[in-house]
């Protein structure tokens, strides 16, 4: 019989980590698998559940939450045979949609993870910590500072309205890149790195990054006005801001980004002030997608 060790963020998209579980589990029973199901109190709890259990070598590591909790599972599976499964809970749920996962529904999660071939991809890494999305190095980086400031509001909203804040007084920041080892000074109003298309709900600011190419795309957007910014935004749902005359793309191995005060993040977590030196690590990973 085919083992899942199902590891759950409970609070996950305002409890539906746990309702997701629960859902899944069933499914995973009545499709002849043997599941363990953890959960961990805190993200330091739930990396070490995730390496206990990737040691076990169980035929899938499935990971209930949002992309932090994805984010916490590529930690632990990287680099392994073990592949990971996702029962998308969180907000965002970038990682998923990569693969076109049901969103808000646990047994039709667990159903696609029971019948999937894995699949491999890349990850990017910053020192001895990868991340599956995009990092976000710029304004969008600003918002996130500010939102995790915040105490009100919960959720979405609270990005909302930490973005109109940051937006009133942001400015184009100074950067200096290093692209494959080739230096670049430039001013821009953000920069972002991509190992998958997209980030914060859909937002596709890597737009065309394959997750099994090898490579990383560097996007930089250049000074633009507050008023094109706001027009430019709903661009990126449908990644139809490549074609503003201020966008930039390049596809690099290896990139490292400084910016004075700026403060790097990837699937949502916070990897720490720039600058920050970002490699490509192909095959890194197997998915159950």
């Amino acid at each position: 019989m085919p083992r899942a060790i199902v590891l759950t963020n409970p609070t996950a998209g305002k409890g539906r980590g746990a309702r997701m579980r629960d859902e899944a589990l069933p499914r995973f029973h009545g499709a002849g698998w043997r599941t363990t199901a953890l959960t961990g109190r805190d993200a330091g709890e739930s990396l070490d559940l995730a390496r206990l259990a990737v040691a076990e070598e169980p035929d899938v590591l499935v990971l209930c939450g949002g992309d932090g909790m994805v984010n916490i599972g590529l930690q632990a599976a990287a680099g392994t045979e073990v592949p990971i499964g996702i029962l998308p809970a969180g907000t965002g749920n970038d990682f998923a949609r990569y693969f076109d996962l049901p969103l808000g529904h646990g047994a039709a999660a667990a159903t696609r993870i029971t019948q999937a071939s894995p699949r491999t991809i890349d990850l990017a890494r910053i020192g001895d910590r990868y991340f599956g999305g995009v990092l976000a190095a710029g304004f969008d980086a600003i918002v996130n500072e500010r939102a995790n400031q915040m105490r009100w509001p919960r959720g979405q909203m609270r990005y909302n309205l930490a973005t109109l804040a940051e937006l009133r007084v942001f400015e184009p920041l100074p950067y200096v890149l290093e692209l494959d080892g080739v230096e670049r000074r430039l001013e821009a109003m953000l920069v972002a790195v991509g190992n998958g298309p997209s980030f914060g709900g859909g937002l596709r600011i890597t737009h065309g990054a394959q997750l099994d190419d090898g490579l990383l795309d560097v996007v930089l957007i250049k000074p633009v006005s507050r008023v094109q910014l706001v027009r430019t935004f709903p661009k990126l749902f449908d990644g139809r801001h490549v074609s503003h005359p201020q966008y930039e793309r390049h596809r690099v191995r290896r990139v490292t980004i400084a910016s004075p005060g700026i403060v790097g993040y990837a699937d949502g977590e916070r990897f720490g002030p720039l600058p920050l030196t970002v490699d490509v690590v192909p095959g890194a990973v197997r998915v159950m997608a």
